[in-house]
């Protein structure tokens, strides 16, 4: 796709204003109805979505050109997907994050870049990671674990713990606790390590679509050559690049499973059942990719038509995305079933959620902004009266941990794996 593509979009836009609230339906209170940090940071309409589509039209009609601000306005996003949710509240006949998502790969496409990004796109293509880390250093998070070497071996799931989980020392462990959930359970599954590639999901929302495509190319092939027919993940971006990305830009048919999904289901089965109890307040965070992006996929090949020229509608039917049905159930089924923990819910749950500010390349492009993002989210948690933030996302804990440092709020982050690894 091009640009082009999204003209209808951005001449659609009634310039409503939606896009920087949250479903109005699910505010609580004035103080967190906000639903677009991007729009917060920047105070300005061109940092929200309705904005983008206005300079995304204008540069496709020539009547105006990238400048610095220009480009500020369009990588100063976390790519949340909240504006998307609460634009199809009223409409589905447009498609604002993925409107936003080409614009960016369109000034990538042209040299319009930033050059923060350089030495990470750089290490995506020398190292396979987005951290700069030595690509020898991937596997030293499993330790003395024996786990099957899917580079040489065969089985039917694999687990990919993703570039955080691998290089980050202070969540290595949260992999670890993984591989002993999924020996427990007797699943035939292994690991890549060392030989294991970025899912280039943040390549692509930086706007690097031929970096992705290369990282999918050889993931799905490294797949393919050990017989793995179901990925298993703990990270949300992995989580959500592997099952909508590669299925809608790679081709690919893989069953993904993020591992609250399969924890959950263990202690549907019977199979996992928590007997340590955990005297705890927590409230969870929705992260971005598991939730309001998390949705199921299910692709479509079709064309838009209107009724009377005037109602668009699809033919056949298209699939409706608007973040209801993403992953909610599983993480909070894990903390309701972990003995001792109460469960305090945040204003901005589910698809309304706040993002914790390192989503789309921000952590990397813009970390002020990612902190300010994350500062606004700890806040809502600690007005919750929980002594603890749980989430299911390696890049949230990064931001929420790094946020904490810094404003000194003695808030502690865990990753739900964590949780559940204590209570069995």
């Amino acid at each position: 796709m091009g640009l082009e593509d999204f003209r209808a979009d951005a001449m659609r836009c009634t310039r409503c204003a939606y896009c920087k609230w949250i479903p109005f339906d699910l505010m609580k209170s004035y103080r967190f109805s906000r639903g677009c940090p991007s729009m917060e940071a920047g105070k300005f309409h061109s940092y929200s979505a309705g904005g983008r589509l206005v300079t995304a039209l204008s540069l496709m009609d020539g009547r105006s050109t990238v400048t610095e601000k220009v480009k500020d306005s369009v990588f100063r996003c976390n790519l949340c997907g909240q504006c998307d949710v609460s634009c199809k509240i009223c409409r589905y006949d447009m498609e604002p994050l993925e409107a936003m998502r080409e614009l960016r790969a369109t000034l990538v496409k042209d040299g319009h870049t930033l050059p923060q990004v350089a030495p990470v796109i750089d290490s995506l293509r020398t190292k396979f990671n987005m951290l700069g880390e030595p690509a020898e250093k991937r596997g030293d998070w499993v330790q003395s674990l024996k786990v099957k070497d899917l580079s040489v071996e065969q089985a039917e799931y694999v687990f990919h713990p993703g570039c955080r989980y691998s290089f980050d020392g202070d969540l290595g462990h949260i992999a670890r606790t993984c591989v002993e959930i999924l020996q427990w359970s007797g699943i035939d599954f292994g690991i890549f390590g060392k030989k294991e590639k970025c899912c280039g999901g943040r390549a692509y929302d930086m706007g690097y679509r031929d970096d992705f495509q290369n990282m999918a190319k050889v993931n799905l092939k490294a797949w393919k050559r050990a017989g793995v027919t179901t990925v298993i993940t703990p990270c949300a971006e992995c989580f959500h690049t592997f099952s909508r990305k590669y299925t809608a830009k790679a081709g690919a048919e893989i069953k993904v499973v993020h591992m609250v999904q399969f924890i959950a289901r263990g202690i549907k089965d019977g199979k996992l059942k928590f007997t340590k109890p955990l005297d705890m307040k927590v409230t969870y965070h929705d992260p971005c990719h598991l939730g309001r992006q998390g949705e199921p996929y299910v692709p479509w090949v079709g064309h838009e038509k209107k009724i009377f020229g005037q109602a668009v509608c699809y033919e056949p039917p298209r699939p409706k995305y608007n973040g209801a049905f993403g992953v909610y159930d599983a993480p909070r089924q894990i903390l309701n079933a972990i003995p001792g923990i109460e469960l305090l819910e945040m204003e901005r749950v589910k698809e309304a959620s706040w993002c914790c500010g390192a989503g789309g390349g921000a952590y990397e492009s813009y970390p002020e902004f990612a902190l300010s993002t994350a500062n606004e989210r700890l806040e809502e948690a600690c007005s919750t009266g929980a002594e603890a933030l749980v989430t299911a996302c390696s890049w949230c804990e990064r931001s929420f941990i790094d946020a904490t440092a810094a404003n000194g709020k003695k808030l502690k982050v865990f990753d739900i794996v964590e949780l559940a690894g204590r209570a069995l």
